[in-house]
């Protein structure tokens, strides 16, 4: 038995860690965690995450209570499972949608469509993202310095990318402008939410990728130094 120190950027933290490997889960335990997962995704929408029970989300998945004790360790380790997942997923499929891109609007525009189609295609989790996620300090804070951070750096590594190609302005730093590219990907799909105007959000995704690499045009920024 060895013990590894990992370190972040807040504290240093003892982990012991075994030399065996761990044996893999097994697939019915995964396809159970995962309908969990969904039960909650669909109870926290409904209901919301805080007047929301271990016990709803055991009724909508059909098991007994205790079951989803067997998998979580209670209602807020649910949301946290919901939010990791999702944000594993959409880091995976944002790296690959761009992969083959080398333009950096076409890959700011893949990314948009991505995060826009993902949200549109199952309400019950963009509820629970947009909305329920954000009425906890404690789970923004956690949130904010995790997953959040590694799928933004996917957008400033696109834009420091378009930079040193001279297609972006310099003077913007890259990681202000992934903030500011995800804060419109965010509320769009907060508006898409709260609205009671049907349309596709996705289709928003174009529009909003045009209009942020024209802020951030190098020719658009030199064109307003001369006038």
């Amino acid at each position: 038995m060895t013990t590894v120190r990992l370190m972040n950027e807040h504290s240093f933290m003892p982990v012991v860690a075994s030399r065996r490997r761990r044996p893999a889960a097994r697939p019915d335990k995964i396809d159970k965690r995962d309908a969990l997962l969904r039960a909650a995704i669909e109870t926290f929408a409904a209901r919301g995450f805080f007047n929301a029970q271990v016990a709803d989300v055991a009724r909508a998945a059909g098991v007994a209570a205790g079951t989803v004790y067997l998998y979580f360790r209670g209602k807020d380790d649910l949301l946290i499972s919901i939010f990791e997942k999702t944000m594993k997923e959409a880091i995976a499929a944002g790296r690959d949608s761009i992969a083959a891109l080398g333009d950096p609007l076409a890959r700011l525009r893949a990314i948009a469509r991505l995060h826009l189609d993902r949200m549109s295609r199952d309400r019950a989790l963009a509820v629970v993202f947009q909305v329920e996620l954000r009425q906890s300090t404690k789970f923004m804070e956690r949130f904010s310095t995790t997953h959040v951070r590694e799928y933004l750096g996917i957008i400033r590594d696109v834009v420091a990318e378009g930079q040193a190609a001279g297609l972006f302005r310099k003077d913007v730093n890259p990681t202000f402008a992934a903030k500011l590219f995800f804060g419109m990907l965010d509320e769009m799909a907060t508006n898409w939410i709260l609205s009671r105007r049907k349309y596709s959000l996705a289709s928003e995704a174009d529009p909003i990728a045009d209009l942020f690499v024209r802020g951030l045009s190098a020719h658009a920024a030199s064109r307003g130094r001369r006038s």
